[in-house]
């Protein structure tokens, strides 16, 4: 026993409380995991806001009512933009820890010397970067196509990053919880989809019964939507502070739910 204590030392932890060279470590290479294939999680989402924008505005034509005081095509393409953030972040996370899961190799996320908040948060955050991504070259492209233009870069900076973090959380607990592909579009098409396109997208919550408006304003997809369309539009259907507040809090909650499965090893650990 002496002589292995005496052959082997203890190494000593080489960075303080925060691993972060570990967590720039970990969110380069998420980042990089999508950008090797930009033309499928950048390129995508534009084409699909694209075509939702042809197709409407085909079908639609000048028969549509204004919204908010705007024609319909500027009312639209802000919330179709948003759209594509939400689920853009969402997908990346939880393809994150999903692909890992099923080829094995969450083992070296499980063996760095990463903790559960650092894990966590360099995926969210790399979720957020490709939502960015997306909201930026989406906005230079329908900038030549519709009459839109930033007016609060605040709000869409705070919106954009607020959606796209809780959605990269969501997709963590999501990424945890399913055991196949088959869960994962379980979620996607029954969650995801529905929320996003009952949140205000293709319509003003005004035309709805007021039923319908309280279970919209319960939705967190509205307030996401809807801030990041105030952000062009300077006006919103409901209110922007109170959705700043309800989407706050919820990234922090949906947040910490991530963490405390990802530290207890929900599915991921035997």
């Amino acid at each position: 026993m002496v002589e292995i204590e005496t052959k082997y030392k203890f190494g000593k932890r080489r960075f303080g409380t925060v691993n972060w060279i570990g967590f720039w470590t970990l969110y380069k290479k998420e980042v990089l995991r999508f950008l090797i294939v930009w033309i499928q999680t950048l390129l995508s989402p534009l084409i699909s806001s694209l075509l939702f924008l042809l197709v409407l505005s085909l079908a639609l034509g000048n028969s549509r009512s204004d919204m908010l005081g705007f024609p319909f095509i500027v009312f639209l393409a802000p919330g179709l933009i948003a759209m594509q953030v939400i689920q853009q972040s969402f997908s990346h996370s939880s393809s994150s820890f999903m692909i890992g899961k099923i080829q094995g190799n969450i083992v070296d996320i499980l063996y760095a010397p990463l903790s559960p908040a650092e894990v966590t948060l360099a995926v969210s955050l790399a979720a957020t970067t490709r939502s960015f991504m997306i909201a930026i070259v989406s906005i230079c492209t329908f900038y030549f196509l519709v009459d839109i233009k930033v007016s609060n870069y605040f709000t869409l900076i705070f919106f954009t990053f607020v959606s796209s973090f809780i959605l990269g959380s969501v997709g963590i607990i999501a990424g945890l919880w399913a055991e196949k592909f088959d869960h994962m579009a379980s979620v996607t098409n029954f969650l995801i989809i529905p929320l996003s396109f009952l949140s205000g997208t293709f319509y003003t919550i005004n035309n709805l019964p007021q039923s319908l408006q309280t279970f919209s304003k319960c939705n967190p997809f509205f307030y996401m939507i809807d801030g990041f369309r105030y952000s062009f539009l300077e006006k919103s259907d409901g209110s922007i502070i109170i959705g700043a507040i309800y989407l706050t809090i919820l990234s922090i909650l949906l947040w910490f739910i991530s963490y405390l499965l990802y530290k207890r090893g929900y599915k991921i650990k035997s």
